[in-house]
């Protein structure tokens, strides 16, 4: 692929077809289940959010892209406040987080509002982190269980259907060291759906694995853009990308150096930084 020809994604018609039903069915006027205005966010004199602005609209799949470095995956720890930001404020479902202490140190002022967006928020990491201790079964119930306090027996049954979902039903007795990586990431995404949480938040959940298994959480994270889940997806997959999203924003040095549909993100890129990362990261 030379520098002048854009990524054209491959035609799937019956999936965008259904993706745009769905955008089509989102409720008119509801809140963003994640909102972020003009955050900011450093380490010590190093900036590495810069006044960054962008919703995630219930049942939208919102996709983060851009060079290692760019801030993708420091922004997505923002939404769910596993970093704290410096300035800019954030909404889950409309709320503003309640923040305290001086700027540059502030931290979220109300832990059960903090717990309520965590809880409601589920990340999926990069390197599955699965309890090694834990059989996968184990895995996917702990924290509907003990964070939540549900009834083991109505978490059991639906932890066995979501592992089902996955295609790993059979593996629900297995130790996460028996797994193979496309499985343990399939797991940690069942672990994040059993939390029944409003949006899914995934930090680059294929890169840890190589091609083969990459499809199989590939598959995955495409029935779930299907079923009209609210997600924000950071991935180095266009390919992803391009399939999945309702929203692709291009990270550039802490900043959104162009944001939009799929279709104009890829085929008709308007920045000269974004022609050139396009046809750094696509395949010939």
């Amino acid at each position: 692929m030379t520098a002048s020809t854009p990524f054209q994604p491959a035609a799937d018609p019956a999936f965008a077809a259904q993706k745009s039903a769905q955008a089509a069915a989102a409720a008119p006027g509801a809140s963003p289940v994640i909102e972020l205005r003009d955050l900011h966010k450093a380490y010590g004199p190093l900036e590495v959010i810069k006044g960054v602005s962008l919703s995630a609209p219930r049942g939208h799949v919102v996709t983060l892209i851009g060079s290692s470095g760019s801030g993708k995956s420091t922004l997505l720890r923002c939404c769910n406040l596993l970093e704290s930001s410096q300035a800019g404020t954030i909404l889950f479902e409309g709320e503003p987080v309640r923040w305290t202490g001086p700027a540059r140190e502030r931290r979220p002022a109300d832990r059960d509002q903090l717990r309520r967006i965590r809880t409601n928020l589920a990340m999926v990491f990069q390197q599955f982190n699965l309890w090694a201790h834990l059989t996968i079964l184990q895995n996917v119930m702990e924290a509907p269980v003990t964070v939540l306090r549900q009834n083991p027996a109505q978490v059991e049954a639906r932890a066995r259907m979501l592992l089902a979902k996955v295609g790993i039903g059979d593996k629900a007795d297995a130790w996460p060291a028996q797994l193979s990586g496309g499985q343990q990431q399939r797991a940690a995404i069942a672990r994040a759906l059993c939390m029944e949480p409003r949006a899914l938040l995934f930090d680059e959940p294929t890169s840890a694995l190589d091609p083969e298994l990459q499809q199989e959480v590939v598959r995955v994270i495409k029935d779930l853009a299907n079923e009209h889940r609210t997600m924000i997806l950071v991935t180095h997959d266009m390919r992803l990308a391009a399939d999945v999203s309702d929203h692709v924003v291009f990270l550039h040095k802490g900043r959104i150096e162009e944001e939009g549909p799929p279709e104009q993100i890829f085929r008709t890129p308007r920045t000269d930084r974004l022609r050139q990362f396009i046809s750094a990261t696509m395949p010939s």
